[in-house]
């Protein structure tokens, strides 16, 4: 607030408007994993937002929610590399002895176990299927 950053603060605002709505539907209090999902979703609306708002020729609304996206992005826990990924991916893709893109579900279901939340899934389902086919 001190530094007039608007949009922070806006962003900031709404995750935690986001957070206590969960709390009070919920009775609960929120724990960590409660806050990384919502985190999650939030970034997932934007850049399904971004996405909308370049097809329909609105640069100026696509920039404020790339602007929000990068405000929520300093609070996620660091993700797992691509290239490091892609490692795993092969490693498991061996162990489990897969050999096209029927096999990918066995092959998701056991890194979606083993990496939890350190990678965004669809990056590794993108590369998944990029080995398997």
């Amino acid at each position: 607030m001190l530094a007039k950053d608007n949009g922070t603060r806006d962003t900031l605002r709404m995750l935690i408007s986001e957070i206590k709505r969960y709390e009070i539907d919920n009775r609960v209090e929120a724990d960590d994993s409660v806050v990384l999902a919502t985190l999650k979703k939030m970034i997932k609306q934007r850049k399904d937002s971004i996405e909308q708002f370049d097809k329909g020729g609105r640069a100026d609304l696509s920039e404020i929610e790339k602007n929000e996206l990068l405000v929520l992005d300093k609070y996620m826990p660091e993700m797992m590399s691509e290239d490091a990924i892609s490692e795993l991916v092969t490693k498991t893709i061996s162990e489990l002895d897969a050999a096209g893109p029927q096999d990918m579900g066995k092959v998701m279901g056991h890194l979606k176990g083993s990496i939890g939340d350190a990678a965004d899934m669809g990056l590794v389902s993108k590369i998944v299927k990029e080995k398997l086919i």
